[in-house]
């Protein structure tokens, strides 16, 4: 087996050619290569999704996605939510509705249910909790979260595709 291959994936609109071992989990390649820290480690067991980002729009839990997988594919991670520095109608439903308290599962969730947004930009509660259902949180109960996909689905219901909900008006705000 090589010691390394090389890989190159595009990140959050950015292309990144890297040597990676052939077992390095995508995880680890975006913390510890791409310093993007905002994906987390919970169980490296694909239980909780606190690790999970889209690639090619699709959620994935990258703790059980070889870097090697991901070669010419485009991620996007928490990191590349946000435009320009402004929150996403979705991160700020998230901070409005109380949808996070530690934060630890929030990328995650936020991922995730960018993924259900643009797929369904009006979903049902129970299509919200269904959405969502690979994703755990030991600290809020689940209601604000549902509560603040709910909110964001107000904010972008008329539009077919919100690559990360970003550019879209949150009512009330300009």
């Amino acid at each position: 087996m090589a010691d390394s291959v090389p890989v190159s994936v595009t990140v959050n609109g950015t292309t990144y050619s890297r040597q990676v071992e052939p077992r390095d989990l995508l995880v680890y390649f975006l913390r510890e290569d791409l310093g993007l820290t905002g994906t987390h480690v919970g169980c490296d067991t694909s239980q909780c999704g606190a690790c999970t980002i889209l690639v090619d729009d699709r959620p994935v839990k990258s703790c059980t996605m070889f870097a090697v997988q991901a070669d010419g594919r485009a991620l996007t991670t928490v990191e590349g939510l946000a435009a320009d520095g402004s929150l996403t109608p979705l991160q700020e439903a998230f901070w409005n509705e109380h949808g996070l308290q530690c934060g630890f599962c929030t990328p995650g969730f936020l991922m995730t249910a960018t993924a259900l947004l643009n797929s369904n930009p009006n979903p049902s509660e129970a299509e919200i909790r269904k959405g969502l259902e690979g994703n755990l949180c030991r600290c809020t109960g689940y209601a604000n979260i549902v509560k603040a996909v709910q909110t964001a689905s107000a904010g972008v219901a008329s539009r077919s595709v919100v690559p990360g909900l970003a550019g879209t008006v949150v009512p009330g705000r300009q």
